[in-house]
């Protein structure tokens, strides 16, 4: 019988497909104990748990490289660490061989352990990061019983489920799920974040979704309203085929912007830049009209291997990446680790209690003078085949700046000695801590553009974890501050000429263009993914109307205020 019920949408797009309910993670292993002369093998065997599942996140990685953004691969070299950490790996090492518990037991005891001390502590982020114990908890249980982690299924499921994890989303989408619908999650955590970019339908705190749903029940899933829809009747399925019909037209409207320029209804020309960290991203930035590369993502190289990447190896990635743009500008941002990911790269930091707040992007950069030294010269002997762009991450002051130029001009005066014939780069700054963007006038006249990252700069400026699924709402791009802050960075800019562009997950958010074009901003940086619908959402926006109606939007002392600003620019 039909019924209904709804949580947030968090990716759009409609679909339709039999359930496939994933219940939450429970190791019902009843109490076991092997013999002494078994401990050895018992130990064994665990251990070969653990190297397939770690072979299994090793192999996950390299098959989403360039396919995700960031914040996949972050999740996956978390579970990886998980995997390595000595709190779970010896315990159960002991509880095999002195307490002579199965494995399977064994891993049901440790993981109740760590997740009493999980659940004792104050900071909501760290307990909430008890969701990662469990998905490799459940992972190595999966190969102690040599089962998929993933249960495969055939095409057209909707995966029903607890809470999913950004790095599976790619596999399930490959495994034929047409959408998600999880009890948990935030419409701006890094998985609904990730849900976008691939276009696969999401509705997260669907809180009913598991005790109303039962595996195989026909279900429609609309990701944009959040409406969950239980064996859909006529009206349902005609209302869905209308909508695939509309959706197929839109789809087919916006290949047609390919060629066209993104221009305001009253004439004004607007920049739309990709962010991109693989040939693949560039060529796709390249074919959809894009105005350049916004943001690569230099890290990626880094990250792929357990040493340093050297000069030539980076050179020639940089060189490949100037040449997919044919002419248009790449911005390479150089190096944004901390202390969480750097240990895997070859470089060697002290842990840190909050990493967020240590020592990472520039400061990292700055830090390790050969490493720094190295990418810079990579990035100018590119610049011999095309326009290039430095831009540096984590900025908080001028000082930091002027240092990295002075490392520049010696990086490009190098590679001239060797007869390249290369002018120095325009240098730019991230805009993601709030002192940088308040003191933002004494970086102006220090950089040649500047390009603000509001993920990042949200979540300082809020003090809020946007993957922290307690904190609700809290996170919010349309805070009044974080508004007034950006006007702020934006009309700095303007007024000294410095060119100024947002790079984080706002910018690729079609609802929020008509907002910070009021506010001045002439230049997006997105995903590729996204870059067709904002073109479309800005040729219908009159520049004249946003700017008269700008002032009342930054008077907005709350949010539905906002809200009721934007109602209203789509309707004129």
């Amino acid at each position: 019988m039909r019924h209904d019920f709804a949580g947030h949408g968090a990716s759009r797009g409609l679909a339709l497909g039999r359930a496939r309910v994933r219940l939450p993670h429970a190791l019902e292993m009843a109490e076991q104990r092997v013999p002494a002369a078994q401990a050895d093998a018992e130990a064994r065997r665990l251990h070969e748990a653990l190297e397939a599942a770690r072979a299994e996140m090793r192999a996950l990685r390299e098959k989403l490289q360039g396919a995700l953004s960031k914040e996949a691969v972050e999740f996956i070299d978390l579970h990886a660490l998980l995997l390595d950490d000595p709190e779970l790996v010896q315990a159960l090492e002991t509880l095999v061989r002195q307490e002579r518990y199965s494995a399977g037991y064994a891993l049901r005891v440790q993981r109740d352990r760590l997740a009493a001390v999980f659940e004792q502590m104050d900071d909501p982020y760290l307990r909430s990061r008890l969701d990662d114990l469990d998905h490799i908890i459940g992972r190595i249980n999966a190969h102690l019983q040599r089962r998929e982690p993933l249960p495969r299924g055939t095409a057209g499921e909707v995966l029903v489920c607890d809470n999913v994890a950004p790095s599976e989303l790619a596999q399930l989408q490959a495994q034929g799920v047409v959408a998600i619908v999880s009890a948990a999650g935030s419409p701006l955590s890094h998985s609904a974040i990730l849900a976008r970019s691939l276009h696969l339908p999401l509705v997260v705190g669907a809180a009913e979704a598991l005790a109303r749903i039962n595996d195989g029940d026909v279900v429609m899933v609309d990701g944009e309203t959040g409406e969950v829809v239980v064996d859909p009747d006529a009206a349902d399925l005609h209302r869905y085929q209308q909508r695939e019909q509309q959706d197929a037209r839109a789809r087919r409207d916006l290949e047609r912007l390919r060629s066209k320029p993104t221009r305001t209804r009253d004439g004004v020309d607007v920049a739309l830049y990709a962010n991109a960290e693989s040939r693949e991203d560039v060529a796709r930035a390249h074919a959809l009209g894009a105005a350049g590369v916004g943001l690569y993502r230099t890290e990626f190289l880094f990250l792929q291997r357990n040493e340093l990447p050297d000069e030539d190896e980076q050179f020639q990635v940089y060189r490949d990446a100037v040449l997919g743009m044919s002419g248009r500008p790449v911005t390479f941002r150089t190096l944004d680790l901390g202390a969480d990911k750097a240990d895997r790269t070859g470089l060697s930091l002290a842990n840190e209690d909050n990493p967020a707040l240590g020592v990472r992007g520039v400061r990292l950069s700055l830090l390790y003078d050969q490493v720094f030294d190295t990418q810079l010269r990579a990035i100018a002997r590119a610049a011999a085949y095309g326009p290039v762009r430095v831009l540096v991450p984590m900025v908080s002051c001028r000082e930091e700046v002027l240092l990295v130029r002075r490392r520049l001009r010696r990086a490009v005066a190098a590679v001239k000695r060797r007869g390249v014939v290369v002018q120095t780069p325009p240098l730019g700054a991230m805009i993601e801590v709030p002192a940088a963007a308040i003191g933002v006038h004494g970086l102006v006249d220090a950089v040649d553009f500047m390009s603000i990252g509001t993920n990042d700069l949200v979540q300082y400026l809020l003090a809020v974890d946007r993957n922290n699924d307690a904190l609700g709402d809290l996170y919010s791009p349309l805070h009044p501050g974080v508004l007034r802050l950006l006007a702020h960075v934006i009309g700095a800019g303007a007024q000294s000429g410095t060119p100024v562009a947002v790079c984080g997950e706002m910018a690729g958010d079609t609802r929020l263009a008509p907002l910070l074009l009021a506010m001045g901003l002439r230049e997006f940086s997105l995903h590729p993914a996204s870059l067709l619908e904002l073109r479309r959402a800005i040729r219908e926006c009159r520049l004249d109307s946003l700017r008269e109606r700008g002032g009342k939007l930054l008077q907005a002392r709350d949010r539905s205020a906002i809200e009721r600003w934007l109602q209203e620019a789509v309707s004129r």
